[in-house]
């Protein structure tokens, strides 16, 4: 069943949980390192192990985090906050509970904007934001058909930020879940890294009849951890339930998983209520109280976030929305543009080298904007040397990839190759008095007006000149030698 047919009859209602691992030095209820890659079980203690007797205590920096995290997001931040214990059993849950927020979290409310393919602005809202902690890993083995566990990552903190069910197609859900990353990278509050675990989303989603203002039985699938995954999983799901429902049958209210391999979502067990963990305060940590003025302290700390940036950018410097979108989609792609215009940079200038020269160069050697090695001064320095005329804009284009892989200034590199200058226009005269006497035919299709004839001219002169001429200066030679061609033609 095409899913565009689908969604003419059916409509999904879809909410997200994302699990953000907030961006500590330790955990967050121990001492223990909170970091990635370190082999397995040595990032652990009494406290993470859930050992008898050792007791937890509050890492200040994952609150301070945490708000951060929901001022950004517009929430509301409630000043009287603590912890309840969420009762449940698995392998990676040493304690057999989780320390989490439930009765009462650490904001409520917020939202967050996209903008879908129809350039409809639509907010989804958030329903709360609360502190927890993280469980440790499963690894299942295969050739020896056992589960091994790692609990390096048990204890360290999360954020995790639910949102109400405004979401209505896969789309949509991926349009959220990368603005909500986008916003939080900004915000320093996660590296959002989706490969290292740190940036999780579940799905709740139903199916419904168009038109119809009842919520249909909804199934929760967890633990995705790229876009493409979240999108593939939803249209599976919306697919498989509205089958079932038009069919007559009746949608299990059950918690799936997502196979990437064969694109299918599978049961895991039937879907829990909050009755069924058990939820009660933690008795071994006091309720937390935020001030109104530590509130105000973490608000003034927070950057320009990607949203004003880039309408900033469309109304300041005159860019179009993608190229802004593409500067602000990362807070290293924005800065590197913003120090370029302070090395005295033309805006536009510079927004389109890094926007299709550097952006293409990283996404061809597979980098991550923290990882690149163009500098502002490069950037500034090649466009200078195109602006006085020591080469043509195609020879900087030219040289960018040597530029990005090697690091030397562009003025070195255009010394090197022996580039400086502008081609002869003597050398370019003798050119095209060679083509005129031997290309008759280009000659009438330039006389008769036909724009492809002046391209057909200006590529060789390219090719022999190795592209110091400028194709301005040929079509004026061109012109003076064989006068302005009919208008019109193609």
């Amino acid at each position: 069943m095409e899913l565009e047919k689908l969604l003419e009859r059916c409509e999904p209602v879809i909410g997200l949980e994302i699990h953000v691992q907030l961006r500590t030095e330790t955990k967050m209820f121990c001492g223990c390192a909170n970091r990635f890659g370190a082999p397995p079980n040595s990032l652990t203690c009494p406290v993470c192990l859930g050992l008898p007797g050792a007791l937890p205590v509050i890492n200040r920096r994952s609150f301070e985090l945490g708000v951060r995290a929901a001022l950004a997001l517009h929430g509301n931040i409630q000043n009287d906050t603590g912890f309840d214990r969420k009762n449940y059993f698995y392998p990676d849950q040493p304690k057999n509970y989780q320390i989490s927020q439930y009765e009462l979290p650490l904001a409520l409310g917020g939202y967050v904007e996209i903008e879908n393919d129809s350039d409809a602005a639509k907010k989804i809202r958030l329903m709360r934001m609360h502190l927890e902690e993280d469980a440790g890993k499963n690894i299942h083995d295969p050739d020896s058909n056992s589960t091994l566990v790692d609990l390096n990552r048990a204890g360290t903190p999360l954020l995790e930020i639910v949102s109400e069910p405004d979401i209505r197609s896969p789309g949509d859900a991926v349009l959220y879940a990368r603005s909500l990353r986008e916003i939080l990278r900004y915000a320093e509050v996660s590296d959002c890294d989706m490969e290292k675990g740190n940036f999780r989303a579940d799905t709740n989603i139903s199916v419904r009849p168009r038109g119809s203002g009842e919520l249909g039985t909804r199934t929760e699938i967890k633990n995705l951890n790229s876009f493409a995954h979240l999108r593939a999983c939803l249209e599976f799901e919306i697919k498989r339930q509205a089958e079932i429902l038009e069919s007559g049958g009746q949608v299990l209210q059950e918690t799936l998983q997502f196979d990437p391999v064969t694109g299918r979502t599978s049961s895991m067990r039937s879907k829990e209520e909050a009755h069924d963990y058990r939820y009660f305060p933690e008795p071994d940590l006091l309720p937390v109280f935020i001030s109104e003025d530590r509130v105000g302290e973490i608000r003034g700390s927070l950057p320009e976030l990607p949203g004003p940036k880039r309408r900033r950018y469309v109304e300041d410097y005159g860019l179009s929305e993608y190229v802004a979108g593409v500067l602000t989609a990362d807070r290293e792609s924005a800065a590197l543009f913003e120090s370029a215009i302070a090395r005295g940079g033309e805006p536009k200038r510079m927004a389109n080298w890094i926007a299709n020269e550097v952006a293409g160069q990283m996404n061809d050697r597979g980098l991550a904007w923290d990882e690149c090695p163009m500098t502002p001064k490069m950037i500034v320095e090649l466009e200078e040397l195109i602006a006085d005329g020591t080469i043509t804009r195609k020879v900087g284009r030219g040289l960018f990839p040597e530029i990005f892989g090697t690091g030397k200034p562009p003025s070195d590199i255009v010394r090197e190759k022996g580039l400086a200058g502008g081609a002869d226009l003597s050398e370019i005269g003798r050119i095209l008095d060679r083509m005129i006497e031997e290309k008759p035919k280009l000659v009438a299709d330039y006389k008769a007006g036909r724009k492809k004839a002046v391209n057909a001219f200006i590529g060789p002169v390219m090719r022999k000149t190795r592209g110091k001429a400028d194709a301005g200066e040929v079509v004026r030679l061109l012109e003076g030698k064989l006068g302005a061609p009919d208008e019109g033609k193609s």
